[in-house]
């Protein structure tokens, strides 16, 4: 019964004749519920004021530090074929041990003395260039010898002119003498001629006379023929001059030109060396090629490519090897909301796969299981996921990452942020607001 109407019956119910109504009405269970209720309001009231860490909670995964240190792909710089293998999965392998070997596909270098023959063409060229040099060197020499013999020819002809020169003025000289000589003569026949008209001389004077006189007209005809002579051997001499320098600018252009064509040459034939020994390095790296080595210490952990002679792509994947010394390292990705509440030093709890773990958020103290380590670097540029990449590596101050840990386990991380009260996180949650953006050490922030 409800028991709500102000007229009660219960006076009227003879109580004793009924022990089931005795018994229901004798026991306290409402009075009971109403103290737990009350103890519980209490509890919870109590428990709302309670500190609460805010946290950002990820998912993620074990990398290495450095990128050097993880996972490293081998592959094919050349087409070709898998001869033999000299490694398994598992194994540990050194730096610069052998892997497997190739052998070549393309009928351009499947020649075995193809590193011998080339290395003869490079020599023949060498060679070559050499004898171009010496060409060179000869039509150098030969150039400075022209030069020289056209200076001593040129003062040969020179010398040669001046003493045409020097002729001529000595004939020029000579004729003027003659002309006197005739002149004189001539005067001296007039006279006697006069006076031969006279009577004053006779004929055998007058006869002398003419002939002095014929004499000297005579030599005076000589001496004109002498200076023409003289003259003539002059213009003779300036042309031997030119004709000389023309000569042996002819000879000379000729050899300049021969020396420049050589020296072309020589030009070209170190170039087809200087491209034969390309080749001849291109060949000798390639024939290294076809041993693969191991890059770096570690555990060859997956073989992709299998069998022998299978054919492999240049650049195409063959095998993956671990590095066996490694900084690990936690990588996570956050919503781009949460990157304002997340700085580089900033704690964060990480629970690893295989680890038995009892994680309260909240209270990172009291977890169990979790491992401490702090923000490294953060991602400036967002993922193709949508989230931005967070980097985390171990704590020093704190307890040591499990030694059997590996690349590649999944993690679970817990980024610590501001300490707020319960009822507040609570308040927060239930409106869907993001965690209080904090800076960790306000102190060190100078207001402006």
């Amino acid at each position: 019964m409800l028991n709500i109407s102000s007229n009660k019956i219960a006076r009227f119910v003879p109580k004793e004749k009924f022990a089931a109504l005795s018994y229901a009405e004798s026991l306290s269970s409402g009075k009971i519920v109403q103290k737990f209720l009350v103890v519980f309001g209490v509890v919870l009231l109590l428990f709302a004021f309670l500190p609460w860490t805010q946290n950002i909670r990820s998912k993620g995964s074990v990398t290495a530090l450095r990128p050097e240190q993880r996972p490293q792909k081998v592959n094919t710089a050349i087409t070709s074929r898998i001869k033999s293998w000299h490694v398994k999965e598992g194994d540990f392998v050194s730096a610069g041990d052998t892997l497997l070997i190739l052998s070549e596909t393309k009928s351009e270098y499947l020649d075995p003395n193809l590193v011998s023959r080339t290395q003869d063409q490079v020599n023949a060229k060498k060679k070559s260039v050499d004898l171009y040099h010496q060409k060179t060197s000869a039509l150098t020499n030969q150039m400075s010898r022209l030069i020289e013999n056209k200076q001593l020819k040129t003062q040969q002809a020179i010398n040669k002119i001046k003493q045409a020169h020097y002729k001529v003025k000595t004939d020029s000289m000579e004729l003027i003498a003659a002309k006197n000589t005739q002149e004189i003569a001539q005067k001296q026949f007039d006279r006697i001629n006069t006076l031969y008209q006279d009577g004053l001389k006779s004929k055998t004077d007058l006869e002398l006379k003419n002939v002095s006189l014929q004499k000297a007209l005579a030599n005076l005809t000589a001496k004109e023929n002498k200076l023409l002579t003289s003259k003539n051997e002059l213009t003779n001499a300036k042309l031997a001059l030119n004709s000389t320098i023309a000569e042996y600018d002819q000879k000379i252009a000729k050899a300049s030109s021969d020396k420049l064509g050589n020296e072309s040459a020589a030009f070209q034939a170190t170039a087809q060396a200087s491209k034969l020994e390309n080749t001849l390095s291109n060949y000798s790296i390639r024939n290294q090629m076809y041993v693969i080595r191991a890059p770096q210490d570690g555990y060859v952990t997956k073989i992709i490519s299998t069998g022998i002679g299978e054919i492999l792509k240049e650049g195409q994947n063959i095998l993956t090897i671990m590095p066996a010394h490694y900084d690990l390292a936690v990588e996570s990705y956050i919503d781009p909301i949460d990157l304002p509440l997340v700085h580089k030093g900033q704690e964060i709890r990480i629970q690893f796969d295989g680890w038995p773990a009892i994680v309260f958020s909240g209270w990172p103290d009291a977890s169990y299981g979790t491992f401490k380590g702090k923000i490294f670097a953060i991602d400036n540029y967002i993922s193709d996921n949508g989230k931005y990449r967070v980097l985390a590596i171990p704590d020093s101050s704190a307890h040591k990452w499990p030694d059997a840990l590996r690349v590649g386990s999944a993690t679970n991380s817990i980024m610590l942020l501001k300490d707020v009260q319960i009822w507040y996180e609570i308040w927060r949650q239930i409106n869907s607001f993001p965690p209080d953006y904090y800076i960790k050490n306000p102190e060190n922030k100078t207001e402006k």
